[in-house]
């Protein structure tokens, strides 16, 4: 007795006729084929169509249509992974049991993509052999579904992050200077805010919200350039528009220490135990031990115009400078000249920031000219990942707990934006700043950031998770892939 079944499946007409080979009906013929039983049918298994079409449309827009369309789907992205996968399960007898990760297969697809402009691809099977593995549904289970499809709705998901965009404390900060080339705001170990405004220095303790002036500059007619603590939170640098470098005792709110050198203004600080770096309108980084006399210093001389960004790596070896002149240097311990120097940038390098998870890692943004947010192997030379943010890049800082970074942005959009490394996809964008957020500091827990404007606010964001991500591989061949 011949007994034919027919079936619609995902717009297709299928056939299974009393031998149980499989014909299809469809519109177009395609130009490979496999011939099974009494028809030729498309293997269409490779194909995914909502990831082509992304692609093959993914160049006729701009870069901040792109950043919009993905902002949009993040919410959606994990729950339509998770019905591909049960169709594929039902239909195509996958046997897929865990929900796959919708931004690795948008990556495997893409690079997919690149080899192919056609949305169609036709590939060759080898027939399989049928087989239960476990995939057949219990004569006395009442589901339709698979046991495979059981345990892929019962694996567990993580929820989704989600990052507030709201700032749980805003304060005033009236005289914050609206310039790119300062730093004006830092967050010390002892969780105290120190803030440079005007001719004065304004500690704010975020346990008692006490606010407290450390020092004024204003009876000498300088003002305040840039501060910074010291690692264990006791001392503050603060460098002024006349040159100086002043250290002060912040429990004891007394100046120890006034140090000269420079010519002009200095805008970028940096500790490195009880060394002290400096950088200045007049284009030299002084390294002095403010243990020992003045004389005791170091003069590095690389730049060309105002050095503006200054950070030591996490293992003390290295320093990382940039300045006016779009010039990233990197200088060891030893020598009087840079070791590494990176030229890629278009505008100033005043956003530096060390990764803490992968040694020798280092991030750099650009000015207007610019905007553009680079990664380098210090280890090597080689230039990686790098990514056009659409805005001036004013700071950067690395997450202390996960592979994840957080960059500040100047003209146009003052902006603050949270990426996953090395993915480069954006976790959050936060907006409230009518100014350049020229100023960013990451609280000694990890987790809260505080953001600086010439708007004269200051906006407290939490953005960081406490929970550490997998240990990544501390292989070099590992961590860094150049990009072409």
């Amino acid at each position: 007795k011949l007994q034919t079944m027919k079936r619609c499946v995902l717009g297709n007409l299928i056939f299974i006729n009393q031998r149980g080979c499989i014909s299809e009906c469809y519109a177009a013929s395609s130009p490979v084929s496999v011939k099974s039983g009494d028809r030729f049918i498309p293997a269409r298994a490779g194909s995914n169509w909502s990831i082509n079409f992304h692609y093959a449309n993914e160049n006729c827009r701009s870069h901040n249509q792109n950043h919009r369309s993905k902002d949009a789907g993040a919410d959606t992205g994990k729950d339509a992974a998770a019905y591909s996968a049960l169709l594929r399960n039902e239909l195509l007898g996958a046997g897929i049991e865990t929900v796959p990760d919708p931004h690795t297969d948008d990556r495997r697809h893409a690079v997919l993509s690149q080899d192919s402009h056609s949305l169609f691809r036709y590939t060759i099977h080898a027939k399989r052999v049928p087989s239960d593995g476990g995939n057949e549904v219990s004569p006395y289970s009442l589901s339709p579904l698979s046991n495979k499809s059981h345990k892929l709705l019962r694996s567990p998901r993580k929820p989704a992050r989600k990052i507030s965009k709201i700032p749980f404390k805003v304060l005033d900060a009236p005289e914050l200077q609206d310039d790119f080339y300062l730093n004006l705001v830092d967050w010390s170990a002892g969780n105290l805010l120190s803030v440079g405004l005007g001719a004065c220095v304004y500690l704010w303790s975020a346990c008692t919200s006490q606010v407290t002036r450390l020092c004024d500059l204003s009876v000498d007619g300088d003002s305040v350039t840039s501060v910074c603590w010291n690692e264990r939170g006791s001392l503050v640098a603060v460098g002024t528009h006349k040159g100086f470098v002043q250290i002060w005792d912040a429990a004891g709110g007394r100046k120890l220490t006034s140090l000269e050198g420079h010519s002009a203004r200095v805008g970028a600080l940096a500790w490195n135990g009880e060394q002290l770096s400096s950088g200045s309108r007049d284009r030299v980084i002084l390294q002095r031990d403010i243990r020992t006399p003045p004389s005791a210093e170091r003069r590095l001389q690389g730049h060309r115009q105002e050095v503006c960004g200054l950070k030591w790596s996490p293992d003390h070896q290295h320093l990382a400078s940039g300045g006016n002149d779009n010039k990233l240097l990197v200088w060891n311990s030893s020598s009087l000249l840079p070791v590494q120097q990176y030229s890629d940038h278009l505008a100033a390098v005043k956003a530096i920031a060390w990764s803490p998870h992968q040694h020798g890692l280092l991030a750099s943004g650009g000015g207007t000219a610019d905007r553009c947010l680079r990664f380098w192997n210090t280890l090597t030379g080689q230039a990686l990942q790098s990514t056009d943010t659409g805005s001036q890049v004013c700071n950067l800082a690395w997450s202390k707990h996960a592979n994840e970074l957080v960059s500040t942005h100047g003209y146009s959009q003052n902006q603050i934006l949270v990426w996953k490394y090395p993915s480069l996809t954006q976790v959050a964008k936060l907006t409230g700043h009518s100014y350049r957020v020229l100023y960013l500091a990451v609280s000694p827990d990890g987790e809260a950031i505080v953001s600086g404007a010439g708007d004269e606010t200051l906006r407290f964001w939490n953005v960081f998770s406490k929970t550490r991500c997998t240990k990544e591989s501390k292989s070099v061949l590992n961590l860094f892939t150049r990009i072409r």
